[in-house]
C-alpha cells in the first residue's frame, strides 16, 4: 500500500491515499484493510470503472461517495461520517484521486465525530495539501466545522 500515490498511514486502523492502480488493489488486502471508501468521481484521473468488483473480490467492503472537486456537499460529508462511524473498529482505506478529498473528509471526521481539536484533526491533511489554496474547499471546511460546533 505504501506505493499508492500520496499514501498516509494515519493509525493502525486508518489509511488514506490517492487513486490506487488495479495492480495495487491486492496490496490493500495484504495490508489487512477491511473497508475501502472511494471519494473520487468518474472524472478523476486514474478512475477505475471496475474498482468495486476488484476490491470486493479481495473480500473488502467497498463504498463509493463521488465528491465533485468543485462542489463538495454536506450530503457527501454526512454519508462519509456515517460510514466511518459504522466501521470505526475495522481497518479503513479512504482514497480519492490525489488524497486531497480523503484527507479533508478524514480531518472533518476527526473534528466532528471524534472531537479532536482542530489543529490536531487537520495535521495530516497539511502533509498533503493546503485548503487555503482552494477557496471552494476552504469554504466547505469552514462551513462544515461551524455546522458541528
Amino acid at each position: 500500500m505504501k506505493n499508492i500515490y500520496n499514501y498516509l498511514k494515519l493509525s493502525d486502523g486508518l489509511f488514506c491515499s490517492g487513486m490506487p492502480t488495479p495492480e495495487q488493489i491486492s496490496s490493500i488486502a495484504e495490508g489487512g484493510v477491511q473497508v475501502v471508501i472511494n471519494l473520487a468521481t468518474d472524472k478523476s484521473e486514474g478512475w477505475m470503472p471496475n474498482e468495486k468488483e476488484l476490491v470486493e473480490a479481495q473480500n473488502i467492503t467497498y463504498y463509493e461517495i463521488p465528491v465533485e472537486w468543485e462542489n463538495p456537499t454536506t450530503e457527501n460529508l454526512n454519508k462519509f461520517l456515517s460510514i466511518m462511524d459504522r466501521h470505526k473498529h475495522e481497518k479503513i482505506l479512504v482514497h480519492c484521486q490525489a488524497n486531497y478529498r480523503a484527507t479533508g473528509f478524514i480531518a472533518l471526521y476527526r473534528f466532528n465525530s471524534l472531537g479532536w481539536a482542530e489543529e490536531n484533526a487537520f495535521r495530516d491533511l497539511r502533509k498533503i495539501w493546503n485548503p487555503a489554496e482552494y477557496p471552494i474547499w476552504q469554504n466547505f471546511i469552514q462551513k462544515s466545522l461551524r455546522a458541528q460546533s
